[in-house]
């Protein structure tokens, strides 16, 4: 079967690299693709975005399974485009989407499924919030209602800097439309988790835990990124804690969005507070994450592509996933300068070396080829990913092939996974 994966990131590289392996797999095509793709199959000059582009190449090639990976081309109905004419999907309609798209609409949800999640409150002008929140003494989380790439959230311990966050980006325009309207939140206290489940509008497949890393800097300090690292399995999500997650959240938002006339199909992600009350729900993407899926597919031993058809048809309930017991650490390399101002073009070296490692993936996210080399094309440049015995090890094999790669302006964190080893010890 020719697949047609929709992206360019370090999730979609991910994504190929896994379906790459399918014995059912003939043509891969990845729109528009990154320099690590390329290695997969064959990139196609499409932007994700470009719908009526994406359903004609799709037709055109006779592609019998379509993959969409960013939440973008999601939230705008790409999937419903591809049905439309035809063609299989993997992804949840735009209806659904808005899951991610529209966090107030994700709070509607939660509510009317009796979700456990952070009280909050919608605002559409700022005067508003900022009466709300100068009126509060408690930490307030502060969120762009609409797609920021992961960057919409700003975590304020006092209320002048909820009052400069809800400014910065209803004013200021940090995050563009995805400002418009903002929601204030409570902060909640305790260890985050990322839970991925495959839905196919009916039946429920958890993944293996995770954790992604989103602050820049060691010790989760410092602006919030598209994310700097990630583990699985995460320690703090105990195997009676993952049947919880799934009767008091999976099962009930996704049956809530039946109700809803938006039945769910494709991945879901529940990023999670463990609180000492239990699992509370932060946000809900509709798609892998980004870096948690390079961990999670590192580890998966089934075929991705027949998870895939299931999902599409249905039929998710005979699939019986494999997963190899050893942790996986993914450690990211960005360019200097993210999450803000940074620069591009910058020859990277030290990948094949990295990789001769053994059990040791070099991810690519933000990269192309220039001239014969890979140069940098983004802030998230690369998703280091290995396979340990345990936790740490699989942190220090990680680690040493970052330390054979370079390019210009290249940083890391050097924490990733270490909350798990503490847990650990």
């Amino acid at each position: 079967m020719d697949v047609l994966l929709i992206g360019s990131g370090g999730r979609e590289h991910a994504i190929a690299w896994k379906l790459r392996q399918s014995q059912q797999l003939g043509k891969l095509y990845i729109a528009p693709g990154n320099a690590g793709t390329a290695l997969c199959g064959q990139n196609v000059a499409i932007g994700d975005n470009d719908v009526a582009s994406l359903v004609d190449f799709a037709r055109t090639q006779n592609v019998g399974l379509v993959v969409v990976g960013p939440e973008d081309p999601l939230a705008s109905g790409l999937v419903d485009a591809m049905e439309a004419a035809g063609i299989k999907a993997f992804g949840p309609s735009g209806a659904a989407a808005q899951l991610e798209a529209d966090k107030a609409f994700a709070k509607q949800m939660m509510r009317a499924s009796a979700v456990s999640t952070a009280e909050s409150r919608v605002f559409d002008r700022f005067s508003d919030a900022k009466a709300y929140i100068a009126s509060r003494d408690e930490p307030v989380v502060i969120k762009a209602t609409g797609l920021a790439k992961g960057k919409g959230v700003i975590v304020c311990d006092e209320p002048s800097d909820g009052i400069l966050a809800a400014e910065r980006i209803m004013v200021d325009r940090i995050f563009g439309a995805a400002g418009d309207r903002v929601i204030v939140e409570d902060k909640l206290l305790g260890e985050e988790a990322s839970i991925l489940a495959f839905v196919d509008g009916r039946n429920i497949y958890l993944m293996e835990s995770s954790q992604d890393h989103k602050p820049v800097g060691d010790g989760d300090t410092g602006p919030n990124t598209g994310g700097m690292g990630a583990y699985s399995p995460a320690p703090v999500v105990t195997d009676d804690m993952m049947g919880r997650i799934s009767r008091e959240i999976l099962v009930p938002i996704v049956d809530a969005m039946n109700r809803n006339g938006t039945p769910y199909r494709g991945v879901l992600y529940a990023g999670l507070m463990m609180t000492s009350g239990g699992p509370r729900v932060l946000e809900f993407n509709v798609r892998f994450g980004d870096p948690e899926t390079q961990p999670i597919l590192m580890r998966l031993k089934s075929d991705l592509l027949e998870v895939f058809l299931a999902v599409c048809d249905g039929r998710l309930d005979e699939m019986c996933l494999q997963w190899d017991p050893r942790p996986a650490v993914c450690v990211v390399m960005a360019s200097g300068g993210y999450p803000d101002a940074y620069a591009r073009g910058k020859v990277i070296t030290g990948i094949a070396e990295a990789e001769s490692l053994g059990d040791v993936v070099v991810f690519h996210a933000g990269t192309e080829q220039q001239n014969g080399n890979v140069v940098t094309s983004g802030g998230r440049v690369l998703g280091v990913t290995a396979l340990g015995r345990d936790t740490s090890a699989a942190k220090a094999r990680a680690y040493e092939a970052v330390d054979r790669i370079s390019f210009e302006g290249a940083y890391c964190r050097r924490d990733i996974s270490d909350k798990a080893i503490r847990r650990s010890r």
